[in-house]
């Protein structure tokens, strides 16, 4: 992985901090990297892993000639054909129930939901098959399994309250599943290519409007590791713990504090379950301060169980109270100018960062 100074490069338009698909985490690796959108490298993952392993294949609802909702395995069809890029029926249960067949029979089937919000008509198959089978055989049955679904805000487009949630939490809570979120077009890569050769069940959350981001994607197929926390910026005076979007703001903010003398670590999540509560530790024992953002709503959301993890895992080197930035406790509206004010922005991220400061 690169360094944090390596990769602490956003940047800034007009008066007020922005943040737009123009902005690009400069990603410096040993290979040779092109710069990719946060789509083409989700879907070079699959190409990738389609090459090297027949028993990999796609499925989902429009996935062929349209590239299912967001046109993420578009052209993939053209390539694999009818048989590996799978348009199924509009039934999320019966997606995942024969892909939860298909990887029992030693497929690795990669499933798309249009929509994180839909996949509450599957959760019997997400949360009471495919997350049990391991531990109900005693390890003997492996559910190689990977569950793509968009989640979150923005996208460029009003879809409301039924399309915009953040549920990374629905699944983290269910033993048995692993959920990644991934933040640079770099990890997206790289954590879908781990994702696909896992043994277990994993959830892959892809926020909606991150695809057209850009950055550095080496060439050639290569993985990182689930379960590990990602320093995106490194720093002394405060920690943030963020995830998908808001590791952009995060960055943002801390460009936007450094002329202030405000060092902000950022430390991406990336793996929402199993979470990496020692690096998460180690973070908040070197700054003492911890800010934690997430776009889901505050209650029950993942933010509770980062702070909580901070607090456990640094209690004494707390020099100020924890503070939480997240989105508000309602269904997202379908204006555009109102749904913005559901979410976090930068300057929240500032004002909560220049709070804990001033303890």
């Amino acid at each position: 992985m690169s360094t944090a100074s390596e990769r602490d490069a956003v940047s800034l338009t007009g008066s007020k901090p922005t943040l737009s698909p123009e902005l690009i985490v400069q990603v410096a690796e040993v290979a040779p990297a092109r710069d990719l959108t946060y789509q083409e490298a989700v879907r070079e993952a699959l190409r990738e892993a389609m090459v090297r392993d027949p028993a990999v294949f796609v499925m989902g609802e429009d996935i062929g000639k349209h590239g299912g909702a967001f046109g993420v395995t578009r052209t993939l069809f053209d390539q694999f054909g009818p048989d590996r890029i799978i348009n199924t029926p509009i039934s999320e249960n019966t997606i995942v129930g024969a892909g939860t067949g298909a990887a029992l029979v030693g497929m690795r089937p990669v499933m798309e939901i249009m929509f994180v919000d839909f996949s509450g008509l599957a959760m019997d198959q997400i949360c009471t098959q495919a997350a049990k089978l391991r531990l109900m055989t005693g390890g003997q049955v492996k559910v190689p399994w990977v569950l793509r679904m968009p989640q979150g805000g923005g996208a460029g487009k009003s879809i409301a309250a039924q399309h915009s949630q953040s549920l990374e939490v629905w699944f983290a809570h269910i033993p048995g599943l692993k959920v990644v979120l991934p933040s640079t077009p770099y990890d997206a890569k790289g954590l879908l290519t781990a994702a696909i050769q896992d043994d277990n069940p994993v959830i892959f959350l892809e926020q909606k409007f991150l695809y057209s981001f850009r950055g550095a994607v080496p060439e050639g197929e290569y993985s990182l590791p689930l379960g590990v926390c990602d320093i995106k910026r490194s720093g002394r005076d405060v920690t943030v713990i963020a995830s998908g979007l808001m590791v952009w703001y995060a960055m943002l903010a801390a460009k936007i504090l450094a002329p202030e003398g405000i060092d902000v670590e950022v430390v991406d999540v990336q793996t929402i379950s199993p979470l990496d509560r020692a690096t998460i530790g180690r973070s908040a024992r070197k700054t003492g301060r911890v800010v934690v953002v997430a776009e889901a709503c505050k209650s029950y959301g993942p933010t509770g169980e980062w702070a909580i993890s901070a607090m456990e895992e640094a209690f004494e080197y707390l020099r100020a109270p924890i503070v939480r930035v997240t989105g508000r406790d309602t269904p997202i509206p379908f204006a555009d100018s109102i749904e913005k004010g559901v979410w976090p922005e930068t300057e929240d991220i500032v004002a909560a960062i220049r709070s804990t400061m001033a303890w």
